[in-house]
């Protein structure tokens, strides 16, 4: 989280309370203003900001092919790009900007498929700073099904990630613990938007999407990974292999700016056996979608092929 979080809470406990600001709260406030600091800052081009400071969301459909209980799902996917500003206090959307607030990248996923009888909704959420070159701010996830919902999210804390739980299964009962501030799979398809030339590559440690980890009950921590980037005929390729899961992400990208995702693919043993899922493009929109949510506006949605 921003520093500037907690360079306020030292002001009120003067203003409020007889007592000083404590030598820990000084210190954590030189730490976090240094992290900050030692942060490098993101440089964004002209064409980026003509393209994402427009007033308008890009969303994204995609055919979706979705494993679930050993067999494959047909579904709708639909990725939606905005750039907002982020309030480092309440860690939300900032409904009035001020010195407290960060530029971020938000990106909204969401999957619905059926499984038989009843259907899957999955929602997530990532705010990815543009200000520095950092991993997201925030992470929020939520899967609907008739059995139940569950809901995660994670908070950047400096060091480590703030992680809350919340589930209707008694084996996840609700919890809270930390995770160690490393790359997360969520922030991928943000993070390529900006450059996808600079991706990490090699070795390096990454914390699974909140989807995979709720879906397939997988212990929430940082795993080691191989991050590969390479061109192709028709795009860019991204992929990520997890060494302990058995599990492999790839997302393509256009040569160009603004680097659509074009498809996305996630593959893992399950049960013994491969379970695929992939993700393809359909139709992409520029639009300012909060303000058309009237009756006329349906037509949108056909335009989009949902």
């Amino acid at each position: 989280m921003a520093m500037k979080r907690f360079l306020i809470i030292p002001v009120f406990a003067f203003i409020f309370s007889c007592n000083s600001p404590s030598t820990t709260d000084v210190v954590d406030v030189e730490e976090k203003q240094e992290r900050f600091n030692n942060l490098e800052d993101t440089n964004l081009t002209q064409e980026f900001k003509d393209y994402w400071y427009s007033g308008t969301a890009e969303i994204s459909s995609y055919e979706l092919s979705q494993s679930r209980y050993g067999e494959m799902r047909n579904g709708k996917a639909v990725m939606i790009f905005v750039t907002e500003p982020f309030d480092t206090i309440d860690e939300v959307k900032a409904d009035r900007p001020d010195e407290d607030s960060r530029p971020v990248m938000k990106l909204n996923v969401t999957r619905d498929f059926n499984t038989g009888i009843y259907p899957y909704s999955i929602m997530s959420s990532t705010f990815l700073p543009l200000d520095k070159k950092d991993n997201a701010l925030k992470i929020s996830s939520s899967i609907q099904e008739w059995c139940g919902h569950t809901y995660m999210q994670l908070n950047q804390n400096e060091a480590v990630y703030d992680i809350e739980q919340f589930s209707y299964f008694q084996s996840e009962t609700d919890y809270k613990m930390e995770v160690e501030n490393v790359m997360t799979e969520n922030q991928i398809p943000v993070q390529l938007r900006l450059n996808p030339s600079e991706m990490p590559t090699g070795e390096l440690k990454v914390i699974p999407s909140a989807e995979y980890l709720r879906l397939k009950h997988v212990e929430t921590r940082a795993y080691n990974a191989t991050a590969s980037f390479k061109e192709i005929e028709d795009g860019y390729l991204y992929s990520i292999r997890y060494k302990d899961l058995d599990r492999i992400i790839a997302f393509k990208v256009e040569k160009e700016a603004p680097y659509k995702i074009l498809t996305w693919m996630e593959r893992y043993s399950d049960g013994g056996k491969p379970a695929v899922s992939t993700g393809t493009l359909i139709k992409t929109l520029n639009t300012p979608y909060w303000s058309q949510n009237s009756n006329k506006h349906e037509v949108l949605r056909d335009s989009l092929g949902l």
